[in-house]
Protein backbone atom coordinates (compact mmCIF):
# COMPACT_ATOMS: atom_id res chain seq x y z
CA UNK A 1 0.00 0.00 0.00
CA UNK A 2 1.15 3.63 -0.88
CA UNK A 3 0.92 6.54 1.17
CA UNK A 4 0.76 9.86 -0.30
CA UNK A 5 1.44 13.05 1.14
CA UNK A 6 2.55 13.12 4.72
CA UNK A 7 -0.86 13.54 7.22
CA UNK A 8 -0.83 14.02 10.73
CA UNK A 9 -4.23 13.99 12.65
CA UNK A 10 -4.36 15.62 16.02
CA UNK A 11 -7.08 15.57 18.21
CA UNK A 12 -5.98 19.00 20.51
CA UNK A 13 -2.95 20.95 19.50
CA UNK A 14 -3.29 22.73 22.83
CA UNK A 15 -0.18 20.22 23.88
CA UNK A 16 2.72 19.75 21.15
CA UNK A 17 4.73 16.70 21.16
CA UNK A 18 7.14 16.41 24.36
CA UNK A 19 10.65 15.85 23.85
CA UNK A 20 11.41 13.02 25.55
CA UNK A 21 14.81 13.63 25.74
CA UNK A 22 15.18 14.87 29.12
CA UNK A 23 12.80 16.41 31.37
CA UNK A 24 13.99 19.85 31.17
CA UNK A 25 11.17 21.49 29.44
CA UNK A 26 9.03 20.73 32.44
CA UNK A 27 8.31 23.42 35.07
CA UNK A 28 7.46 20.44 37.18
CA UNK A 29 6.10 17.47 36.60
CA UNK A 30 2.69 18.60 37.52
CA UNK A 31 2.68 20.45 34.13
CA UNK A 32 2.24 17.15 32.42
CA UNK A 33 0.35 15.75 34.69
CA UNK A 34 -2.18 18.63 34.03
CA UNK A 35 -1.82 17.51 30.10
CA UNK A 36 -2.92 13.89 31.72
CA UNK A 37 -5.51 14.84 33.23
CA UNK A 38 -7.41 16.24 29.80
CA UNK A 39 -7.60 12.19 28.95
CA UNK A 40 -11.31 11.40 28.72
CA UNK A 41 -10.41 8.74 31.06
CA UNK A 42 -8.79 7.96 34.37
CA UNK A 43 -5.89 4.86 34.71
CA UNK A 44 -5.24 3.16 37.68
CA UNK A 45 -2.75 0.07 38.56
CA UNK A 46 -4.89 -3.03 38.72
CA UNK A 47 -5.77 -4.26 42.08
CA UNK A 48 -4.02 -8.04 42.43
CA UNK A 49 -6.06 -10.33 43.57
CA UNK A 50 -5.68 -14.02 44.60
CA UNK A 51 -6.06 -15.89 41.45
CA UNK A 52 -7.27 -19.59 41.61
CA UNK A 53 -6.60 -22.25 39.15
CA UNK A 54 -8.82 -22.81 36.13
CA UNK A 55 -8.67 -25.80 34.20
CA UNK A 56 -10.42 -26.72 30.75
CA UNK A 57 -9.80 -28.96 28.22
CA UNK A 58 -8.84 -27.36 24.67
CA UNK A 59 -9.71 -28.48 21.70
CA UNK A 60 -7.54 -31.01 21.05
CA UNK A 61 -8.87 -32.70 24.88
CA UNK A 62 -5.97 -31.53 26.80
CA UNK A 63 -6.78 -30.17 29.64
CA UNK A 64 -5.26 -26.61 30.17
CA UNK A 65 -3.75 -24.92 33.62
CA UNK A 66 -4.80 -21.47 33.40
CA UNK A 67 -2.20 -20.34 36.24
CA UNK A 68 0.50 -23.03 35.91
CA UNK A 69 0.40 -21.41 32.12
CA UNK A 70 0.86 -17.83 33.32
CA UNK A 71 3.09 -18.48 36.50
CA UNK A 72 5.22 -19.96 34.02
CA UNK A 73 5.40 -17.19 31.22
CA UNK A 74 5.74 -14.75 34.02
CA UNK A 75 9.02 -16.34 35.58
CA UNK A 76 10.33 -16.89 31.88
CA UNK A 77 9.78 -13.54 31.50
CA UNK A 78 11.58 -12.31 34.46
CA UNK A 79 14.66 -14.17 33.61
CA UNK A 80 14.92 -12.61 30.11
CA UNK A 81 14.58 -9.19 31.39
CA UNK A 82 17.22 -9.81 33.84
CA UNK A 83 19.48 -11.14 30.93
CA UNK A 84 18.64 -8.66 28.98
CA UNK A 85 19.45 -5.77 31.19
CA UNK A 86 22.72 -7.79 31.91
CA UNK A 87 23.84 -7.60 28.35
CA UNK A 88 22.97 -4.13 27.45
CA UNK A 89 25.12 -3.14 30.63
CA UNK A 90 28.05 -4.75 28.96
CA UNK A 91 27.49 -3.10 25.23
CA UNK A 92 29.94 0.05 25.05
CA UNK A 93 30.89 0.30 21.71
CA UNK A 94 28.69 2.95 19.66
CA UNK A 95 28.97 1.99 16.82
CA UNK A 96 27.10 -1.42 17.57
CA UNK A 97 23.80 -1.22 17.16
CA UNK A 98 23.00 -2.96 20.75
CA UNK A 99 24.59 0.11 22.12
CA UNK A 100 23.16 2.80 20.54
CA UNK A 101 19.84 1.33 20.17
CA UNK A 102 19.93 0.55 24.04
CA UNK A 103 20.82 4.24 24.73
CA UNK A 104 17.52 5.52 23.20
CA UNK A 105 15.41 2.93 24.88
CA UNK A 106 16.47 3.10 28.39
CA UNK A 107 16.07 6.89 27.77
CA UNK A 108 12.28 6.26 26.78
CA UNK A 109 11.82 3.81 29.86
CA UNK A 110 13.06 6.01 32.63
CA UNK A 111 11.11 8.82 30.97
CA UNK A 112 8.14 6.94 30.87
CA UNK A 113 8.74 5.57 34.55
CA UNK A 114 9.48 9.38 35.46
CA UNK A 115 6.33 11.30 34.65
CA UNK A 116 4.37 8.19 35.85
CA UNK A 117 2.86 7.30 31.96
CA UNK A 118 3.70 3.91 32.18
CA UNK A 119 0.84 1.23 33.06
CA UNK A 120 1.26 -2.19 34.64
CA UNK A 121 3.35 -3.98 34.58
CA UNK A 122 6.11 -2.07 36.21
CA UNK A 123 8.93 -0.74 35.51
CA UNK A 124 8.43 -1.04 32.30
CA UNK A 125 12.65 -1.51 31.56
CA UNK A 126 12.95 -4.13 29.03
CA UNK A 127 9.45 -4.52 27.59
CA UNK A 128 7.23 -3.04 25.29
CA UNK A 129 5.62 -0.30 27.58
CA UNK A 130 2.14 -0.61 29.24
CA UNK A 131 1.15 3.37 28.43
CA UNK A 132 -1.35 5.50 30.13
CA UNK A 133 -4.33 5.82 27.54
CA UNK A 134 -3.31 2.87 25.23
CA UNK A 135 -7.06 2.05 24.98
CA UNK A 136 -7.15 5.72 23.38
CA UNK A 137 -4.53 4.63 20.68
CA UNK A 138 -6.32 1.19 20.10
CA UNK A 139 -8.94 3.50 19.12
CA UNK A 140 -7.29 5.48 17.13
CA UNK A 141 -6.12 2.45 15.28
CA UNK A 142 -9.35 0.97 15.13
CA UNK A 143 -10.61 3.64 13.18
CA UNK A 144 -8.02 4.24 10.08
CA UNK A 145 -9.09 2.93 6.80
CA UNK A 146 -6.05 -0.08 6.30
CA UNK A 147 -7.71 -1.17 9.79
CA UNK A 148 -11.43 -0.77 8.66
CA UNK A 149 -10.76 -2.83 5.23
CA UNK A 150 -8.23 -5.73 6.74
CA UNK A 151 -10.05 -9.06 7.45
CA UNK A 152 -7.25 -10.62 9.22
CA UNK A 153 -4.73 -8.53 11.14
CA UNK A 154 -1.90 -9.58 13.05
CA UNK A 155 -0.81 -8.19 16.12
CA UNK A 156 1.93 -8.43 18.83
CA UNK A 157 0.86 -10.16 21.97
CA UNK A 158 2.13 -7.84 24.30
CA UNK A 159 -0.14 -5.97 26.71
CA UNK A 160 -0.23 -2.19 25.28
CA UNK A 161 -1.74 -4.06 22.43
CA UNK A 162 -4.15 -5.93 23.87
CA UNK A 163 -7.20 -3.29 23.43
CA UNK A 164 -6.17 -3.83 19.50
CA UNK A 165 -6.59 -7.20 19.69
CA UNK A 166 -9.95 -7.30 21.79
CA UNK A 167 -11.25 -4.52 19.00
CA UNK A 168 -9.81 -6.99 15.80
CA UNK A 169 -11.78 -9.68 17.78
CA UNK A 170 -15.03 -7.50 18.33
CA UNK A 171 -15.29 -6.18 14.53
CA UNK A 172 -15.34 -9.83 13.14
CA UNK A 173 -11.51 -10.08 12.18
CA UNK A 174 -9.36 -12.83 12.27
CA UNK A 175 -6.46 -12.34 14.58
CA UNK A 176 -3.06 -13.80 13.83
CA UNK A 177 -0.63 -13.52 17.16
CA UNK A 178 2.55 -15.08 17.52
CA UNK A 179 3.40 -17.30 20.89
CA UNK A 180 5.28 -15.41 23.66
CA UNK A 181 8.83 -14.93 22.09
CA UNK A 182 7.44 -17.79 19.86
CA UNK A 183 9.06 -20.60 22.82
CA UNK A 184 6.06 -22.76 22.00
CA UNK A 185 5.12 -22.43 18.26
CA UNK A 186 4.94 -20.21 15.70
CA UNK A 187 1.02 -18.12 15.21
CA UNK A 188 -2.10 -18.72 16.06
CA UNK A 189 -5.41 -17.72 14.62
CA UNK A 190 -8.66 -16.92 16.17
CA UNK A 191 -11.75 -16.15 15.29
CA UNK A 192 -14.33 -14.20 16.96
CA UNK A 193 -16.71 -17.20 15.85
CA UNK A 194 -14.64 -19.83 17.82
CA UNK A 195 -15.42 -17.28 21.17
CA UNK A 196 -18.42 -16.20 23.23
CA UNK A 197 -18.44 -12.69 24.67
CA UNK A 198 -17.76 -14.34 28.10
CA UNK A 199 -13.99 -14.96 26.61
CA UNK A 200 -13.69 -12.48 23.64
CA UNK A 201 -11.49 -10.25 26.64
CA UNK A 202 -9.49 -13.77 28.03
CA UNK A 203 -8.83 -14.71 24.34
CA UNK A 204 -7.16 -11.25 24.04
CA UNK A 205 -4.45 -12.78 26.29
CA UNK A 206 -1.49 -15.03 25.98
CA UNK A 207 -3.54 -17.36 28.26
CA UNK A 208 -6.42 -17.35 25.98
CA UNK A 209 -4.25 -17.39 23.01
CA UNK A 210 -3.17 -21.03 24.36
CA UNK A 211 -5.96 -22.08 25.44
CA UNK A 212 -8.79 -20.92 22.19
CA UNK A 213 -6.58 -20.31 19.30
CA UNK A 214 -5.68 -22.73 16.22
CA UNK A 215 -1.91 -22.92 16.07
CA UNK A 216 -0.48 -22.58 12.50
CA UNK A 217 2.47 -24.21 10.76
CA UNK A 218 4.69 -22.78 8.04
CA UNK A 219 2.53 -24.50 5.39
CA UNK A 220 -0.42 -22.09 6.12
CA UNK A 221 -1.91 -20.45 3.64
CA UNK A 222 -2.72 -17.21 4.51
CA UNK A 223 -3.03 -13.70 3.72
CA UNK A 224 -2.66 -11.03 6.57
CA UNK A 225 -3.72 -7.70 5.48
CA UNK A 226 -2.48 -5.49 8.70
CA UNK A 227 0.78 -5.89 10.91
CA UNK A 228 0.65 -3.97 14.42
CA UNK A 229 3.44 -4.51 15.94
CA UNK A 230 4.40 -3.04 19.59
CA UNK A 231 7.75 -0.15 19.86
CA UNK A 232 9.74 1.26 22.42
CA UNK A 233 10.46 4.54 20.26
CA UNK A 234 9.37 5.46 17.08
CA UNK A 235 10.34 8.46 14.76
CA UNK A 236 7.46 10.25 12.94
CA UNK A 237 9.48 11.29 10.42
CA UNK A 238 11.05 8.08 9.39
CA UNK A 239 8.99 5.41 10.15
CA UNK A 240 12.20 4.03 12.25
CA UNK A 241 11.62 1.99 14.66
CA UNK A 242 12.93 0.29 17.92
CA UNK A 243 11.31 -2.47 20.36
CA UNK A 244 12.24 -4.09 23.04
CA UNK A 245 15.90 -5.64 21.50
CA UNK A 246 15.23 -9.24 21.48
CA UNK A 247 14.49 -9.17 17.53
CA UNK A 248 11.42 -11.55 17.72
CA UNK A 249 9.32 -9.03 15.58
CA UNK A 250 11.64 -8.90 12.53
CA UNK A 251 11.70 -12.81 12.29
CA UNK A 252 7.92 -12.76 12.68
CA UNK A 253 7.95 -10.48 9.98
CA UNK A 254 10.46 -12.51 8.45
CA UNK A 255 8.29 -16.06 7.89
CA UNK A 256 5.00 -14.30 7.59
CA UNK A 257 6.81 -12.93 4.25
CA UNK A 258 8.39 -16.47 3.63
CA UNK A 259 5.11 -17.93 3.92
CA UNK A 260 3.83 -15.15 1.09
CA UNK A 261 1.34 -14.03 3.84
CA UNK A 262 2.49 -10.51 3.12
CA UNK A 263 4.29 -8.16 1.13
CA UNK A 264 6.28 -4.74 0.85
CA UNK A 265 2.36 -3.21 0.54
CA UNK A 266 1.30 -4.35 3.99
CA UNK A 267 0.68 -1.87 6.26
CA UNK A 268 2.57 -1.30 9.26
CA UNK A 269 1.03 -0.09 12.25
CA UNK A 270 2.30 0.72 15.35
CA UNK A 271 0.65 2.38 18.67
CA UNK A 272 2.78 3.88 21.61
CA UNK A 273 2.50 6.98 23.99
CA UNK A 274 3.44 10.69 22.41
CA UNK A 275 6.41 10.47 25.23
CA UNK A 276 7.47 7.42 22.91
CA UNK A 277 7.82 9.78 19.71
CA UNK A 278 12.01 10.35 19.41
CA UNK A 279 13.69 11.99 17.21
CA UNK A 280 17.26 10.10 17.22
CA UNK A 281 16.72 7.16 15.50
CA UNK A 282 20.32 6.96 13.06
CA UNK A 283 18.31 5.19 9.75
CA UNK A 284 21.76 4.83 8.49
CA UNK A 285 22.54 2.16 11.10
CA UNK A 286 19.53 0.61 10.96
CA UNK A 287 20.11 -3.06 10.20
CA UNK A 288 18.51 -5.00 7.14
CA UNK A 289 15.93 -6.95 9.23
CA UNK A 290 14.74 -3.81 11.03
CA UNK A 291 11.21 -3.43 10.62
CA UNK A 292 9.70 0.63 9.92
CA UNK A 293 6.22 1.49 10.72
CA UNK A 294 4.13 3.24 8.09
CA UNK A 295 1.41 4.48 10.38
CA UNK A 296 1.58 5.79 13.96
CA UNK A 297 -1.22 5.86 16.66
CA UNK A 298 -1.17 7.57 20.02
CA UNK A 299 -3.58 8.70 22.40
CA UNK A 300 -3.78 12.26 20.75
CA UNK A 301 -2.73 11.41 17.17
CA UNK A 302 -2.41 9.69 14.10
CA UNK A 303 0.65 9.41 11.51
CA UNK A 304 1.68 8.61 8.50
CA UNK A 305 5.00 8.52 8.54
CA UNK A 306 5.35 7.76 4.71
CA UNK A 307 8.85 5.91 5.93
CA UNK A 308 11.63 5.75 3.30
CA UNK A 309 12.92 2.43 4.81
CA UNK A 310 12.70 -0.66 3.23
CA UNK A 311 11.22 -3.35 4.56
CA UNK A 312 12.80 -6.99 5.16
CA UNK A 313 12.52 -9.11 2.52
CA UNK A 314 12.61 -12.00 4.59
CA UNK A 315 14.60 -13.74 7.17
CA UNK A 316 18.83 -12.89 7.20
CA UNK A 317 19.83 -16.23 7.87
CA UNK A 318 23.72 -14.42 8.49
CA UNK A 319 22.17 -12.52 10.67
CA UNK A 320 20.78 -15.21 12.97
CA UNK A 321 22.56 -16.86 15.68
CA UNK A 322 23.36 -20.27 16.26
CA UNK A 323 22.08 -19.55 20.05
CA UNK A 324 18.20 -18.11 18.80
CA UNK A 325 18.21 -20.72 15.96
CA UNK A 326 18.39 -23.21 18.60
CA UNK A 327 15.81 -21.74 20.71
CA UNK A 328 13.01 -21.66 18.11
CA UNK A 329 11.68 -24.76 16.86
CA UNK A 330 9.69 -23.26 13.96
CA UNK A 331 13.13 -21.22 12.76
CA UNK A 332 15.13 -24.52 13.13
CA UNK A 333 12.17 -26.25 10.85
CA UNK A 334 12.12 -23.42 8.62
CA UNK A 335 15.91 -23.80 7.62
CA UNK A 336 15.62 -27.47 7.37
CA UNK A 337 12.95 -27.13 5.13
CA UNK A 338 14.93 -24.82 2.62
CA UNK A 339 18.14 -26.61 2.69
CA UNK A 340 16.55 -29.39 1.76
CA UNK A 341 14.29 -27.77 -0.98
CA UNK A 342 17.69 -26.06 -2.31
CA UNK A 343 20.56 -28.81 -1.98
CA UNK A 344 22.86 -25.99 -0.37
CA UNK A 345 23.34 -25.47 3.64
CA UNK A 346 22.38 -21.46 4.75
CA UNK A 347 24.87 -19.51 6.71
CA UNK A 348 24.60 -18.36 10.21
CA UNK A 349 25.07 -15.55 12.35
CA UNK A 350 27.55 -14.80 14.96
CA UNK A 351 26.94 -16.28 18.12
CA UNK A 352 25.51 -14.32 20.96
CA UNK A 353 24.07 -14.43 24.76
CA UNK A 354 20.64 -15.04 25.16
CA UNK A 355 18.06 -14.59 27.84
CA UNK A 356 17.19 -18.39 29.23
CA UNK A 357 14.35 -19.92 27.68
CA UNK A 358 11.96 -23.18 28.62
CA UNK A 359 9.68 -25.16 27.38
CA UNK A 360 6.04 -24.70 28.52
CA UNK A 361 3.57 -27.25 28.57
CA UNK A 362 0.10 -27.56 29.07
Amino acid sequence: MAFTSPQISSFSSTFPLLNPRNLSQFSSISLFSLYLSTLPITHTPPKLETTTTTCRATQDGVVFDDAAYEAERLRLDAKARESMAEQASNENDDDDPKAWKWVIRNRVWDLMEALNIAQFLRPVHHRIPNFVAANLAARNLSELEVFGAAKCVKVNPDSPQKQVRFLTLNSGKRLLTPQPRLRTGFFSILESTMLSPSTINEACTSVGVAKYGRPIGLEENIKVDLIVIGSVAVDPKTGARLGKGEGFAELEYGMLRYMGAIDDSTPVVTSVHDQQLVDDIPVDKLLIHDVPVDIICTPTQVIFTNTPIPKPKGIYWDKLSPEKLSQIRILRQLKSKIERETGHKLPSGPSEKLPPTARRKR
